[in-house]
Formats: C-alpha cells, sequence, structure tokens
C-alpha cells in the first residue's frame, strides 16, 4: 500500500468522490482516499492454497467458442452456501446469464441456508440430475469434503465461488476458483472506517465471521485487523465477537448491543458483510447510538439505503457477485473445452460511501439502483 504526500490528499479526494470535512478538522497522517484508490484496482495477495491471482478481466470465451460449448447440450447446477442476500441473488442471475447465452441448461439451483448437513444433501440430489458443472461456494471446506469429491470422481467439472474444501486439489479434484479480493475488502472497509472516524480516531469493534476456516471472511479479517495496526494508531479495536450464523442478523444484533453496552466510548463497529451489519444497525438503533459508524463489505438493498439516507453505515466495499457469476460460468465453458484455465481467478473489489453509491449500485449488479435507494438520497 502506497503512502502519498499530504499535499495531494485534497485533489485525491475530489478524484475519487470519497469527500471528508477538511476546512474543520485537521488532515489525517495517512492519505486514506489514496489507499481506498489503491486498494480498488488490487488483486487478493493469493488464493486459498496459495495459488497465484488471474484477473477476471483475461477469462474469455471466442464467438466459434461458444458455439462448440452450445453443441454439447450441457448442464449446469448451481449449489449455494446461502441464498439470503443480495451477493448470492446477483451471482445465480450472472451465472444463469451467461450459461444461457452458451446454451448450459441450468437443472438446479439450490440453497444450504448455510447449514453443512444441508448442502452435502443438496448436492447428492443434484448429482442424480447429472450436471456437466457444478458452481458452488462450500459452506465448511471440512463437512463437504467427501461430497464435492464425489462429484469430481463422477466427472462433474466443478468451479468455487472463494472457498474450497479441505483436501481438493484445484486442476484436479476441481477446475478453478473464482473470488473477490476480500482481502483488499477487510483493507477498503478499515479505510472506510478510518475516514468516517476522521483524525482523531477512537475505540472500535469488530463483528467476524467465527468460522476461522472460511477462507474469504477470515481474509476480510485479517486485512481489516492489519490495516488498523499499520496504519491508523489513534484507533483502537477494543471488542471483537464472532458469529456463526445461521441467524447472522440476529447474532450480529446481540454481539453489537453487548459491546455497546460494555465499552460506552465506541465510536464505530465493523461487521463481516451487509446481513451481520443489518444486526449492528439494530443494536446501535436499540441503544440510541445514532452517532455510531458501520463500515462493512456487500453492496445489498438495506445498507444502502441506510448509507444513501446519511445513517450509520458509512462505508462499504463492495464486490461485483453478477460479474463473478459470468466468469465462473465462463470457466466452465473452459472446463467444457478442455481449455486450460487458471485455478484462481479473481475480481476487484469498489470502495463504496454515500457519495458514490448510486454509481456502485450499478457497476456491481448492471442495473439502475432501486427506488428506495434513491429516494434515500434526497
Amino acid at each position: 500500500m502506497k503512502i502519498h504526500s499530504l499535499s495531494r490528499l485534497g485533489a485525491a479526494l475530489c478524484a475519487t468522490g470519497f469527500v471528508m470535512a477538511f476546512a474543520t478538522t485537521p488532515a489525517l497522517a495517512y492519505d486514506t482516499a489514496a489507499a481506498l484508490k489503491d486498494v480498488a484496482a488490487m488483486l487478493p495477495p493469493a488464493g486459498p492454497g496459495g495459488e497465484k491471482p488471474v484477473a477476471a478481466s483475461e477469462i474469455k470465451l471466442s464467438a466459434a467458442e461458444i458455439d462448440q460449448v452450445k453443441a454439447k447440450k450441457a448442464k449446469a447446477a448451481i449449489v449455494m452456501h446461502y441464498g439470503g442476500n443480495d451477493w448470492s441473488r446477483a451471482q445465480i442471475e450472472g451465472l444463469k446469464a451467461q450459461f444461457k447465452l452458451m446454451g448450459i441448461e441450468v437443472v438446479a439451483v439450490t440453497d444450504a441456508g448455510f447449514k453443512s448437513e444441508k448442502q452435502v444433501a443438496d448436492i447428492e440430489t443434484v448429482l442424480v440430475q447429472k450436471p456437466d458443472i457444478i458452481v458452488s461456494v462450500p459452506t465448511d471446506p471440512v463437512a463437504t469434503q467427501a461430497a464435492f469429491k464425489k462429484a469430481a470422481k463422477q466427472g462433474v467439472k466443478i468451479i468455487f465461488m472463494g472457498n474450497d474444501p479441505k483436501g481438493l486439489e484445484p486442476g484436479v479434484d476441481y477446475f478453478s476458483n473464482v473470488s473477490p479480493n476480500d482481502y483488499g475488502n477487510g483493507v477498503a472497509s478499515a479505510h472506510l472506517m478510518a475516514q468516517a472516524l476522521g483524525p482523531n480516531g477512537g475505540e472500535i469493534g469488530m463483528v467476524f465471521h467465527a468460522a476461522t476456516d472460511f477462507f474469504q471472511t477470515r481474509q476480510r479479517y485479517i486485512g481489516f485487523k492489519k490495516v488498523m495496526a499499520d496504519n491508523y494508531p489513534n484507533i483502537k479495536i477494543v471488542a471483537e465477537q464472532g458469529i456463526g450464523g445461521p441467524d447472522f442478523v440476529g447474532d450480529a444484533e446481540k454481539a453489537a448491543g453487548a459491546m455497546l453496552t460494555s465499552n460506552r466510548k465506541l465510536k464505530g463497529i465493523w461487521a463481516v458483510w451487509d446481513v451481520p451489519a443489518e444486526g449492528v444497525i439494530a443494536a446501535a438503533r436499540a441503544a440510541g447510538r445514532d452517532d455510531l459508524i458501520i463500515t462493512t463489505v456487500d453492496l445489498g438493498q438495506n445498507v444502502s439505503i441506510d448509507m444513501a439516507r446519511g445513517g450509520y453505515v458509512k462505508g462499504v466495499s463492495a464486490q461485483r457477485p453478477y460479474d463473478q457469476g459470468v466468469t465462473e460460468a465462463l470457466l466452465g465453458g473452459y472446463a467444457l473445452l478442455g481449455k486450460k484455465a487458471p485455478t484462481f481467478v479473481a475480481w476487484p473489489i469498489i470502495p463504496t460511501t454515500k457519495a458514490n453509491v448510486l454509481d456502485s449500485w450499478k457497476a456491481v449488479y448492471h442495473v439502475d439502483a432501486s427506488d428506495n435507494i434513491r429516494r434515500s438520497m434526497k
């Protein structure tokens, strides 16, 4: 991460849309706006097994190759870990759209509700339909291992969304893995927290995903803490609580409520993604903490509305789930054609505040922001 001179800070802020009231407060010692610009262009350091990331922009099929895929009349199944948020819905939409363009029939879309036993059962059910491709996020890297191994032995081409099961070899047991820059998600949401807190900093809490072997959310946690430790000595993480779900809203509300009760000076709370952030919002509202600052990951509808109206959420590291789904489907085409592909492919993230939420929504979901978000901007 680059440190930029303070003389460039005002220009960088104007260029990126990240605005603070520098007319009335001293400047931050660290050029947060420039750091956000840098992380928006980054790929993650490595994949779950240390794989070197390849930019998603490099994954392409020619018109002739797409015709070859169509001729195979292949079938695909989408086996989700959890379907109850905007990220998952956008992934599914991107997958379906690109599979349709390639003449691949989607025979099943399942939702495990973040329960590994349900996902194992879903895989067993899906295999009966003999799909050529499975695209999935493992709920648990150990509990789902045997089920995915069984699919691989049956010749199914498997594409993962960020996480992969233990003991499966990339390029052998599964074809490829497509991920956002989850380390960057942690980095961006940390800089957004610092930007919202301002130069005086303060004490903050973290609501993280308790599944320490879930690669994506663990990377966010690591990235957030490293940025705070390395760059913002005036911001102290004084409370942390992990949540396991599947009631991520309720669990996060309880965790945040306990933090706010025991730490009266708490100025901000980071939530690992937008659904837990909704629980943190509820806790702040119940505690009468209208001044609490929240940053998170994933540009969901509810956190976008809150941010647009100038509420608790001051920053979101937005992923590109629709585009990620398109890339996963394209890699399914690679697999059907026997075309060589990287085993770890990554999409960059979009640091988002109220200033650019409408543009970010369009970039993330490929449609204009909803009327509810637009009305909240007034």
